[in-house]
């Protein structure tokens, strides 16, 4: 237990912080191997073995089976010609290989004869300075894993999550490194669950500025006319992917916490069940997002239809009021020589006085009862 004492030290130094760049994938690659190769390497108690050279998939399962250790390789979007040649050399099973070429998996654990493979969704948070009806909240990617006895290998699809600085975090800590490649699995899933949670937290500061605009009172404190409804839309669609990426994979962290599992070590397994508690939360976080964003949707509905009514309502008021001096005008403007106080001097000046007053009587009773 001892040499795994620092593990969450070492897989979670800082939390990391979605407002950054999260780094591209490493790019160097030795000619010999497979364009979508970006490191190989044997690990061989703890320690990353020096062969002199960029290793092939092949000349690393070499060195694996001659002098034991384990080969951790990680791919980038590999073609199916690609990584049929890697499939053939470890054994794979076939449907696992079709799924981790095609992609667009949900994510999940399957257990055959002698690997496990794991999907998980990677979340990227993407910067923007306001949210409007087209901004990308959130961004996916993918990263599958084979975990076998002698060997890992990751398959990531996406530009995020990258796992360079993983694998560097992981070479500096032998004790753990040693524990096999299940200790690499555990720290991946580590890694991609507080991805979840910044991104939570980023989606909530969000979710918090359409809220406060939805009930921020409107000017001289009238009505709120809310937001745009297609900002609100957009977001909840955002809090789907992201849902999407978190729901399917509570299962698969439960069962590598609780089920005993030949490839995996049994103190590793241990410290799955807090990567297990922290997708929970994260989890529990979605689906109150969700629920929170359909009542903020109901709201900016509502405001929406209580502003217009009580724009009709000033107009009907309006019209009342200029309906007075417009059937006073309609009934002299007929030119009839028999008019009331038609032909006298202070005729004029009456009518006028009378429509003011009554103009002014019906704006300040309607004003009192909330019309204008």
């Amino acid at each position: 237990m001892s040499m795994i004492r620092d593990l969450r030290a070492v897989v979670r130094p800082s939390r990391p912080s979605l407002r950054k760049d999260g780094g591209a994938y490493d790019t160097t690659r030795d000619p010999g191997t497979p364009s979508a190769v970006v490191d190989c390497a044997v690990y061989r108690d703890g320690a990353r073995v020096d062969a002199g050279k960029p290793l092939t998939p092949h000349e690393a399962m070499r060195l694996v089976r001659r002098d034991g250790g384990f080969v951790w390789i990680g791919l980038h979007e590999p073609t199916e010609a690609e990584f049929a040649v890697i499939a053939r050399e470890f054994g794979l099973h076939p449907l696992a290989v079709e799924d981790a070429v095609q992609a667009h998996q949900r994510p999940k654990l399957e257990r055959y004869d002698d690997s496990l493979f794991t999907v998980f969704k990677t979340i990227h948070y993407v910067e923007h300075d306001q949210l409007t009806a087209n901004s990308e909240v959130v961004e996916t990617g993918e990263v599958m894993c084979f975990t076998g006895r002698d060997f890992f290998i990751t398959v990531r699809h996406g530009g995020q999550g990258s796992l360079r600085a993983l694998r560097h975090r992981l070479q500096d800590d032998p004790e753990l490194l040693a524990r096999g490649p299940s200790a690499v699995l555990h720290s991946i899933a580590d890694h991609v669950v507080d991805g979840y949670v910044a991104v939570a937290d980023a989606v909530q500061d969000d979710i918090d500025e359409v809220e406060t605009e939805v009930f921020t009172p409107g000017r001289k404190g009238g009505v709120s006319r809310g937001v745009d409804s297609a900002r609100i839309y957009q977001l909840k669609r955002e809090v789907l992917e992201f849902k999407r990426a978190v729901s399917p994979l509570l299962r698969p962290m439960v069962l590598l916490s609780e089920r005993p599992m030949r490839l995996i070590d049994p103190d590793i397994q241990k410290y799955f069940r807090d990567v297990a508690d922290h997708l929970a939360r994260v989890h529990e976080q979605v689906i109150g997002f969700d629920e929170l964003l359909n009542s903020i949707l109901q709201a900016n509905l509502a405001q929406a239809s209580v502003a217009q009514n009580e724009d009709m309502r000033k107009i009907t008021a309006w019209a009342a009021i200029i309906a007075v001096p417009t059937m006073v005008t309609g009934v002299y403007g007929m030119n009839f020589d028999n008019m009331p106080e038609l032909h006298w001097k202070y005729g004029y000046p009456l009518v006028l006085t009378f429509t003011v007053t009554v103009c002014l009587t019906i704006h300040r009773t309607l004003k009192r009862n909330g019309w204008l």
